[in-house]
């Protein structure tokens, strides 16, 4: 009885153990990570490619899923709308839903799947194939030249792809709005501005920030950690991506609750 009994809170405590080991390795990371962030060396060119990496080169596949956002929840809210005579209110709701959650929160999953799993993989090659320890040995420190830019990176360029996706999601609203479900263009353009209110944008902007970091921050941490060869690196990838978007949801929350909990 004894025994099993051992046994049972042994098979128990080995993922608990596990679990509190990588949190710590993950609080070290980040304490290094966010020290290299504000200390020189900047490396300002490597710095520049993940903006253009992580911005421009993402602007496609965050306009797409942004204006196919804004179409949706037009088309869904007038569905819901017309059953109460409250049509009227398709414009607000598909400013208020594109510029605090649609646009942060769907931008950013894309960014996860995109940028999170470029960098885990691009980190955890140089990891297995020993240029991380080559850098060490130039006397370059790792931190400062693979970390730091891409999480200077994510936090600026994140919050610019989701005002470009606000923008782009309303004008999806917009369109169906106007040209499939009749509304009158001057006033449905009215209604969204008298709606607009600086804490909409305010939201979605510090969201983008965080998720900025927390796609960065998860795509490094993954990729630099990695071990194992080819299968180590697929691993890491996949941890990023997966990490990176459950994170996103969590802090949505968490950043909704700080905004608007009574």
């Amino acid at each position: 009885m004894l025994e099993a009994l051992v046994n049972f809170f042994r098979k128990q405590g080995k993922p608990l153990v596990a679990f509190i080991f990588r949190l710590g390795e993950l609080s070290i990371f980040i304490t290094r990570s966010l020290y290299s962030c504000f200390t020189p060396p900047f490396y300002l060119k490597i710095l520049g490619k993940q903006m253009m990496d992580i911005g421009f080169y993402s602007l496609p596949v965050v306009g797409l899923t942004t204006i196919f956002a804004g179409m949706v929840i037009a088309l869904q809210s007038y569905s819901g709308f017309a059953r109460f005579g409250a049509e009227g209110a398709v414009a607000s709701v598909v400013l208020i839903s594109v510029t605090r959650e649609l646009a942060p929160v769907l931008s950013a999953l894309m960014v996860a799947g995109r940028i999170g799993a470029a960098m885990a993989a691009e980190i955890g090659t140089m990891r297995v194939t020993e240029q991380i320890d080559a850098l060490t040995t130039l006397s370059t420190n790792p931190f400062k030249y693979l970390v730091a830019p891409r999480l200077i990176a994510g936090v600026i360029v994140l919050p610019i792809l989701v005002m470009i996706g606000d923008v782009i999601g309303i004008f999806g609203g917009y369109v169906v709005g106007v040209y499939k479900l009749g509304f009158n263009p001057a006033n449905y353009v009215n209604a969204t501005l008298q709606d607009l209110q600086p804490i909409d944008i305010t939201t979605g902007l510090v969201k983008a920030a965080v998720f900025g970091f927390i796609i960065s921050l998860m795509g490094c941490y993954n990729g630099y950690k990695s071990k194992g060869g080819a299968q180590g690196v697929g691993s890491a990838t996949t941890n990023a991506v997966v990490s990176a978007s459950i994170l996103i949801l969590i802090f949505n929350y968490i950043i909704t609750e700080m905004f608007f909990s009574k």
